[in-house]
């Protein structure tokens, strides 16, 4: 299997699902130019669960993406590691120096993003409105 990428951005926040084998230069460069051309967002989500392989180039590009994220502000976090990722990680003692995090930490980036936060304000005062129009209404001060 080759690797492939499934892209969704909300927001400031882009999740990338990554599947396949990360250890060839053609897979990695794909990863490494997706991961880039993102760089004007707050997060960059990689989520690794359907990563089936995995070698030093790969752990490598992780490496140099999680540097290149620091040094351009933006927080690179891999969330669901396979268990084969994982293990690799962990053996290298990756896991406490890359951004391993849980989904619930992704549903609380995604409910952070720029868009979510409009989203949340724009129905808050839809609400707000909709309460006051039938509150005005049932105190008899209806435009009819």
């Amino acid at each position: 299997m080759s690797f492939y990428i499934n892209a969704d951005q909300i927001g400031d926040v882009a999740v990338l699902q990554c599947a396949g084998r990360m250890v060839r230069a053609q897979g990695l460069s794909l990863l490494r130019d997706a991961v880039i051309s993102l760089s004007r967002l707050r997060v960059i989500v990689l989520d690794l669960l359907e990563v089936e392989m995995l070698d030093a180039g790969g752990l490598g590009l992780l490496v140099s993406l999680h540097n290149w994220a620091c040094e351009n502000g933006i927080q690179l976090k891999l969330v669901n590691p396979s268990k084969l990722v994982r293990e690799m990680l962990e053996l290298t003692g990756l896991a406490s120096v890359l951004h391993l995090s849980s989904v619930d930490d992704l549903i609380e980036i995604l409910c952070n993003s720029d868009r979510a936060i409009e989203n949340t304000h724009r129905a808050v005062a839809y609400s707000a409105f909709s309460w006051l129009a039938g509150y005005r209404v049932s105190l008899g001060f209806a435009d009819d």
